[in-house]
Formats: structure tokens, C-alpha cells, sequence
């Protein structure tokens, strides 16, 4: 038998791919102006990255039977979710003084909801790990500190955005959004 395990250059890539999403998410969220300050901006990559890395140990723990049962659903759920956060942005974007969100995005339930719709795909990465005996620690702490990462360059990126180009690029935000739900449900179904 041949050893399966990932490289750690796999994994880096593995972690990059997964941080895509948290990326584009926060790009989204920085042309809201709600994570202008550090503080606002560090709490919602954290949560991104302990989302990614918790999800991905929870899918290693749970075994094939609870991944096949979330994997028939876990992507319209993130569809859902995506294209509630995007339509705010995009109404927002449309009127003048309208904010996209009635509460911060970087606190409560809207960042949960963000976490939770963005890690999703973790999950099945992390019952990956355990087919191919990679270690969960180690993969968990890469894919969280690249989600993480990308999520904080994502908020200061479309902060940057917002102020050279409006409130109007809330809308570019809230359509990307969209699209990475249709994304994901596609590459399920396909």
C-alpha cells in the first residue's frame, strides 16, 4: 500500500483553495465600511479561520455515514446563506445612505452566518484528511491561519475599494457573493 498522506505543500494549496471563498467574502464585506478599524477587521478573519479549522476537524471526526447525510444539503445551505448576505450588499449599493448591513457583519449572527456559509466545503476537506490519514492538528492550524490571512486581506482590500469607488461597488460584492453559492452549487451537482 502506498502512503496517501499530503505534502505540505498539498496542504498549503488545499488551504489556499479553501480560503478563496473567505477571501472573496471579506472583499464583500470591506466595501460595506463595517471593518475600517483593526479591531472589527482582526474578529471577523479570526472567525473565519476558527470556522475553517474547526469544521475541518469536525469532518475528520465524523465518519462517512454524517458526511454523505450534510453533503446531499451542505450546499444549498451555503447558497442561501451567500445570496442572503449578497442582496443586502447589492440593495445597499442601490440606494444612497442605505448600509448594507442593519447590524455590524463583524459581530453576532451575520458573522456567524458568514463563517459558517464560507467553511462548509471544510468539512468534506476534513473527512478527506481522514481517508488519507493526514494529520487533523497540523491541516487544521494551516487551513484556519490561510483562511485567516486571506480574510484580512480581503476586509483591507475592499475597504480600499470602497473609498476610491463608492458604495456603488457594494453591489459588485453582493453579485460575487451570489455567484460563489451558484459556484458551489454547481460543482456539487455537476
Amino acid at each position: 500500500m502506498t502512503d496517501a498522506r499530503l505534502s505540505l505543500w498539498e496542504l498549503a494549496a488545499l488551504a489556499l483553495a479553501l480560503a478563496a471563498d473567505v477571501f472573496t467574502v471579506s472583499l464583500g464585506v470591506g466595501t460595506s465600511g463595517h471593518a475600517r478599524t483593526v479591531r472589527p477587521a482582526l474578529r471577523l478573519a479570526f472567525h473565519f479561520g476558527l470556522f475553517q479549522g474547526l469544521m475541518t476537524v469536525l469532518g475528520w471526526g465524523a465518519g462517512y455515514g454524517l458526511a454523505r447525510l450534510i453533503s446531499t444539503i451542505d450546499h444549498w445551505v451555503a447558497l442561501g446563506l451567500l445570496t442572503i448576505v449578497g442582496v443586502r450588499l447589492i440593495r445597499a449599493s442601490l440606494r444612497p445612505r442605505a448600509r448594507p448591513f442593519t447590524s455590524d457583519p463583524t459581530r453576532g449572527a451575520i458573522m456567524v452566518l458568514l463563517s459558517v456559509a464560507t467553511s462548509l466545503d471544510a468539512f468534506g476537506v476534513g473527512l478527506s484528511l481522514e481517508i488519507l490519514q493526514t494529520g487533523v492538528a497540523a491541516s487544521a492550524a494551516l487551513i484556519g491561519g490561510v483562511s485567516f490571512a486571506m480574510g484580512l486581506a480581503g476586509l483591507g482590500l475592499g475597504g480600499r475599494l470602497s473609498e476610491r469607488f463608492g458604495q456603488r461597488l457594494g453591489a459588485v460584492g453582493g453579485i460575487v457573493l451570489i455567484a460563489i453559492g451558484v459556484r458551489v452549487v454547481v460543482t456539487h451537482l455537476g
